[in-house]
């Protein structure tokens, strides 16, 4: 089934409903974002565009976004989209590997592509090109595609090396949508879907069921992340929906403190895509009351592999509370979730061991990469690289992926655990840690911190910290102050940046 259909029933169903939003300002209908999305699948066939072909979107957030996402897919195409903080030179690299017979970039964005190598057509004046196409008659329907057919190519982060082009089906779409309904949160069309994160990422996976239920599609002004825009949005529509990464829940938190704001209309924030700290969680929590909600998937496996409640996360009574506050939720009711060995076979509760996934929501393979599927996907487990462990309620507790993992003196240290007791310590606002080489115990911890505005932590005070909260061999033996982490265009921390850093300076 073409997932497009989703679109094309509730413009039947509920045409004159909202659908799309630029700000304040709607933008579409039900019925008109049907029709567009028709007049861009007629475009595209106009320019050779067929059945399965690769078709990239490099764009800023904005209402156009979800029209051309949907009139890709009516047109039979898999929709390749693209973080437009990228380099041109990685987005061309991209566009290579896809085989992306046309590219869509944001109209006042530099068009660098072609001189970088990019190959196919590249659309930079979409204005006109949109305008062209809302004079053509829409195609009647959805273009006919089965459940195993690609829907979106979407290119891991690549914070180890290129980027692996995941495939992701119409099936696991319909899936993924399926599953936030049954095990995460409702959606009705009074709700409404704030995207300020990366519509190429997962904000733009939740399209999907937004669409299904009918819900109202809004695009900040700004395009991002803005704490100020956010709360005026969300107190303006109300039934407020957000996907957010952790990073962008505690500047949120840290706005709202400073405006004396409650976030007045937002009804749920599902954060996802990196590691949430139970210090910033807690005071989101202790901000906005029991809005929060917690997915934990990869690409490889869209949003779709646990989920941890509004329940759990505004939940103190529990004895064993902040626990489960600290892990990922129980597994989604589409998949099976299991801690394996070396081997790949069940260990018990409590054992610490590589989070496996099997069920229709995980990917056929990577893209032109039989090498990468093989070593990912083993007797139908999708094997995750991340650690951590399952407890005998079902919860899943991630400890770290797998190459984080310090090994010193024989002993396993999970950067994460010594992650979230420095960040207990009121003059430390952000942290990684990473294993540097030692001669005599193969690796020691060393702490990468970023200082709370207007303080200067003491090492020693650090390290006291530390030997208050966890053993002596886990706390780090060094420690190097930032005025910011690396990361990545998704806020995920760059590790391998901080460990070519220590290479440079010997250590």
């Amino acid at each position: 089934m073409n997932i497009a259909l989703w679109l094309r029933r509730m413009a039947q169903v509920r045409g004159a409903a909202p659908a799309l939003f630029h700000g304040y300002d709607m933008i579409e209908d039900y019925a008109g974002f049907d029709r567009r999305a028709g007049q861009i699948a007629s475009w595209l066939r106009q320019t050779g565009v067929l059945r399965g072909d690769r078709v990239a979107l490099y764009m800023k957030n904005h209402p156009d976004y979800l029209i051309l996402l949907y009139g890709i897919w009516y047109a039979g195409a898999v929709a390749v989209p693209i973080n437009a903080k990228l380099h041109p030179r990685e987005a061309a690299w991209i566009t290579d590997n896809a085989g992306a017979v046309l590219t869509f970039i944001s109209s006042g964005m530099v068009d660098e592509l072609a001189q970088v190598g990019a190959t196919g057509r590249i659309v930079s004046h979409l204005d006109d090109a949109l305008a062209t196409a809302y004079r053509l008659d829409p195609v009647c329907d959805p273009a006919e595609c089965a459940s195993a057919d690609l829907a979106w190519l979407f290119y891991t982060s690549g914070t180890t090396g290129r980027p692996k082009g995941v495939m992701i089906t119409h099936q696991m779409l319909s899936v993924m949508a399926q599953s936030y309904l049954a095990d995460v949160d409702a959606v009705t069309p009074e709700h409404c879907a704030i995207y300020a994160a990366p519509i190429s990422h997962g904000a733009g996976l939740y399209v999907v069921q937004h669409v299904l239920m009918g819900a109202r599609h809004v695009v900040p002004a700004s395009g991002g992340f803005d704490g100020v825009e956010i709360l005026d949005l969300a107190a303006h529509f109300g039934q407020a929906h957000l996907f957010a990464a952790p990073t962008m829940v505690k500047r949120l938190t840290a706005q709202a403190r400073a405006m004396g704001s409650v976030g007045t209309g937002l009804r749920s924030v599902v954060y996802a895509g990196g590691p949430m700290y139970l210090a910033d969680i807690i005071e989101a929590v202790e901000t906005f009351g029991p809005i929060f909600l917690q997915v934990y998937g990869q690409g490889e496996c869209p949003m779709s592999i646990t989920a941890l409640s509004r329940a759990d996360v505004a939940d103190r009574s529990h004895p064993r509370w902040r626990e489960r506050l600290g892990s990922v939720g129980r597994a989604q009711s589409v998949c099976e979730v299991r801690i394996g060995g070396p081997d790949g076979s069940a260990l018990a509760p409590g054992e610490v061991g590589e989070i496996m996934v099997r069920g229709p929501n995980v990917m056929p393979g990577y893209w032109q990469n039989d090498n990468a599927t093989t070593k990912t996907i083993r007797d139908g487990w999708l094997m995750t690289g991340d650690v951590g462990y399952l407890d005998s309620d079902g919860y899943v507790t991630l400890q770290d992926r797998s190459k984080d993992v310090i090994i010193s003196g024989g002993s396993n240290i999970y950067p994460r655990e010594v992650e979230e007791v420095l960040l207990l310590h009121p003059e430390v606002s952000e942290v990684s840690v990473v294993g540097r080489p030692e001669p005599e115990w193969g690796e020691d911890v060393v702490a990468f911190v970023v200082a709370s505005v207007g303080c200067a932590p003491d090492e020693q005070a650090l390290s006291a910290h530390c030997l208050e909260h966890i053993a002596r061999f886990k706390r780090p033996k060094a420690y190097f102050m930032l005025n910011e982490l690396p990361k990545n265009n998704y806020g995920k921390v760059l590790k391998t940046e901080l460990r070519a850093r220590l290479a440079q300076d010997g250590g």
